[in-house]
């Protein structure tokens, strides 16, 4: 009788597909990784069935490895631009041009000759009627808009 750990490629598969599943109840978005290591060792061994365990423990542990590494050097907060809860300082005084007209309760799209938080266009708000092709100041950023006044 053969005391050795012997593991199918299906197991992998399961192994997987479980951590995976776990990702679900767990959302830390790093188990996945694991799981989806899990999956590729399992087609490794369909490929390769004598594959010892050693080697299969080892093929999960650098493929799930270099998943992670890959996905956070690819979703690093250096290349992830938001720029919500920016403060409006910056923003304040900048000039741009009205692309439609405003109202006082109606809104008007403002387009800055560089980016402002991002974009280069922005809805926006004034407390006077002002029409199109004018040049705008920026007074305030209000959530998703700009309140301007004319230049």
């Amino acid at each position: 009788m053969n005391d050795t750990l012997f593991l199918e490629w299906w197991h992998w598969e399961i192994a997987g597909i479980a951590l995976v599943l776990l990702e679900l109840a767990l959302p830390s978005f790093f188990i996945i990784w694991f799981g989806l290591g899990a999956m590729l060792t399992g087609f490794v061994l369909l490929a390769v069935p004598d594959l010892v365990l050693s080697r299969q423990i080892a093929a999960w542990i650098i493929a799930s490895m270099a998943m992670t590494v890959l996905w956070f050097s690819f979703a690093r907060r250096s290349r992830v631009k938001t720029l919500i809860g920016t403060a409006a300082g910056e923003v304040i005084g900048e000039v741009g041009l009205l692309v439609s007209a405003v109202a006082p309760f109606e809104r008007g799209k403002v387009r800055f000759q560089r980016p402002v938080l991002g974009a280069d266009e922005w809805a926006c708000v004034a407390e006077t009627a002002i029409a199109a092709g004018e040049r705008v100041k920026v007074v305030s950023v209000e959530g998703s808009y700009v309140k301007v006044t004319k230049a």
